[in-house]
This record gives structure tokens, C-alpha cells and sequence, in this order.
């Protein structure tokens, strides 16, 4: 799935357009580079911005402009490609949360660093000099994407407004990662508390909030504002609740990850949570003695994904994703947005809960 399924005029560049600006800013940082090793840092984060994603967020900031009446796309383009930047950095650090092996089918950021240096270091030094050099980068991606954001030219008044949307934007995703990593200890956290963390880690940062940023920036009204939310959260959600079941269910060769890391690393997502509801003692028993072993294998997995079947847990999740994508299409219908950008952000719930990676 791609972000150029959207046909609102305009929306169809965005992808490109939001390309072109990160290699133009990308390309200014090498050049200033001191050393080549900090150009090399640089290209190890345009390798990962290169590498893929669907350029959801930077589609829904233009949306939210048009969607204030904004106009012409080029003055936020800019603004749009940040969030990239920004979830860049979410993405580095996830991984070493998560000790995953690959994104978007490429080795990860901290195992790209630590295979440079394992053949002068000892295995575990190479890797922490990987974890330490992945943190370093995903900040450096953090601390950029805000000054993209300030360098594309809208003015003081324009950047101001949108202040507060951001600010919001970032302190939920970091709240949503902490909350994730506390109910991971807890399989009997339940299905609101992995709710929660979709709506914290997820909803708000990959749909709601880019919405309103772009609204903002555009000075857009409260009720505009309110409107990005009725649609944001409940497909944010539903997003997150496709990407559960990806994690578990995916084809890697898709999606670009395994498909065992959510299920070793205990990631109490709301699938994991309903079969717990659901299962009898057997069904538990499987769950809690495989789901969080580190050492899981793919006859395990089998297993632990036979119990997220016959429970009726998947069927569970596939429902709850209808509703939250028909509760955003039916806000769209109370909006102040134009027929244009309805028609957009109607084909992007489709597109963003019925995909395969």
C-alpha cells in the first residue's frame, strides 16, 4: 500500500514531492559534513528513508491543509516531509526496543552499525557500539526534523499555530512507546491498556495529529481541528490493529519484518489480549509458555497463532477494524472539508486498513 492511492488535487505528488525535499536537505547535510564519518552517518539515514514506507503521515499533513483551505501544497511541503524525519527516529529507536533484525526488509539501523565494526570489536562490544550509535542517530533525526520543519519558509505566525499540535504529537508518541514497554510485563494488562497504546502510540501520532498540523498551519478553525480528530483516532486505531495482526499473521517478504518479534518480545497488542479473554485453560497455557520466549521458533509461532484462531481473537480484531474505519468514513460526512479532500481521506481509510504491509 502506497499513499498515492488518494486522487484530491495535488495529493497524487505528495510522495515525490516529500522525496525531493528530504534528498535536497539530506544532500545539504553531507556537503557541510565535517568528516566522512559523518557524511556516512548521514547516508545511513537516507538509506532508511529510501528504503520505503508509505509517506502516510506527510499525505495526511497536506490533507489537513487543504483541508483549511490552504491552497497551494508547496509552502507545507516542507512541514510534511519533517514528520518523515521525525518518524525516522521513532523508527531507529523502536527497533533497538524491540532487538529487531529488519525494517522495510534491510537490516536494522543498529545491526548495520555493529556488523561494521564486529570485525575489530568482540560480538557484544560491536553491538552496543550499534545500539549507542542507532541512539545517536534517531536523535540526530529528531533534532533535524524540526529544523526542516522551520526551514521551509512559512512564516512565524503560521509555525507558532501549529506549535501546540506538535508538542502534543510528540509527548503522546513517547507516553505511547512507555506505556507499550510497561503492559509488554504484564499479559494480564487487558484489552484497554493495549487500546491505550494504540491510541497513544499510534492513532494520534500517524493520523490525527499530522491531520491537525497541517490544519494548523493553515490556520485552520476548532471545528476543523475536532474534525481531524473524528476521523484521526478511530483510523489511527485501526490502523494499529492492522499492524497487530501483520506482526503475527504477515508475510515478511511484505511487510519487511519478521514475524516473530512482537510475539518474542510479548508485545501485549489487542489481539494477544481477546485471546487471553477467550482461551480455556489449555489455549493459556500455550499463550503464556510461548508468547515472550525470546528463543520462539516458527513451529511455536504456528501454535500461538492456532490459539489466536480458534478463539476467535483474529475475527475479534478484523471486526473491531470495520468499525473503526466506518466510524471515520461516517465523520467525514459532519466535516468542513471539502468534497475533495472527503473523497481523499475516504479512499486512505480503505487503503490504510486493508493492506499487506
Amino acid at each position: 500500500m502506497t499513499a498515492t492511492v488518494v486522487h484530491a488535487p495535488g495529493l497524487d505528488d505528495v510522495p515525490a514531492a516529500v522525496e525531493a525535499a528530504l534528498e535536497e536537505f539530506l544532500d545539504g547535510k553531507a556537503r557541510t559534513g565535517a568528516d566522512d564519518n559523518l557524511r556516512q552517518f548521514t547516508e545511513l539515514l537516507r538509506g532508511l528513508l529510501s528504503a520505503g514506507g508509505k509517506r502516510l503521515r506527510p499525505v495526511l499533513c497536506c490533507c489537513g491543509w487543504l483541508a483549511a483551505g490552504g491552497g497551494d501544497l508547496a509552502p507545507v511541503v516542507p512541514a510534511a516531509a519533517s514528520l518523515e524525519l521525525f518518524h525516522t527516529f521513532a523508527l531507529i529507536h523502536d527497533d533497538i526496543m524491540d532487538r529487531s533484525d529488519t525494517r522495510r526488509g534491510h537490516p536494522t539501523v543498529h545491526r548495520t552499525l555493529a556488523a561494521r565494526v564486529c570485525g575489530r570489536l568482540g560480538l557484544l562490544d560491536a553491538e552496543s557500539f550499534g545500539v549507542n550509535g542507532a541512539i545517536l542517530l534517531g536523535d540526530l533525526a529528531m533534532v533535524w526534523s524540526d529544523e526542516l520543519l522551520h526551514a521551509g519558509g512559512l512564516s512565524s505566525a503560521r509555525l507558532a499555530a501549529a506549535r501546540p499540535v506538535l508538542d502534543a504529537m510528540r509527548s503522546e508518541v513517547m507516553y505511547g512507546q512507555y506505556l507499550d514497554l510497561l503492559i509488554s510485563t504484564d499479559l494480564d494488562s487487558g484489552l484497554e491498556a493495549s487500546l491505550t497504546v494504540a491510541r497513544y502510540k499510534t492513532a494520534k501520532y500517524t493520523v490525527e495529529r499530522p491531520l491537525q498540523l497541517g490544519a494548523a498551519l493553515a490556520d485552520g478553525d476548532e471545528r476543523t481541528l475536532e474534525a481531524c480528530s473524528a476521523y484521526g483516532l478511530p483510523l489511527g486505531e485501526a490502523f494499529q490493529l492492522r499492524d497487530d495482526v501483520l506482526g503475527v499473521f504477515g508475510d515478511p517478504s511484505v511487510t519487511g519484518k519478521p514475524r516473530l518479534d512482537d510475539l518474542r518480545a510479548g508485545k501485549h497488542t489487542a489481539l494477544l489480549a481477546i485471546a487471553l479473554q477467550q482461551a480455556d485453560r489449555a489455549q493459556a497455557r500455550v499463550l503464556r509458555a510461548l508468547v515472550g520466549d525470546p528463543r520462539l521458533d516458527e513451529y511455536g509461532a504456528a501454535a500461538v497463532r492456532g490459539v489466536l484462531r480458534t478463539t476467535g481473537a483474529l475475527d475479534t480484531v478484523e471486526r473491531m477494524i470495520r468499525e473503526r474505519r466506518q466510524q471515520a468514513v461516517d465523520s467525514l460526512e459532519r466535516s468542513p472539508f471539502p468534497q475533495s479532500v472527503r473523497a481523499a481521506l475516504y479512499q486512505l481509510a480503505t487503503a490504510v486498513t486493508v493492506r499487506t504491509s
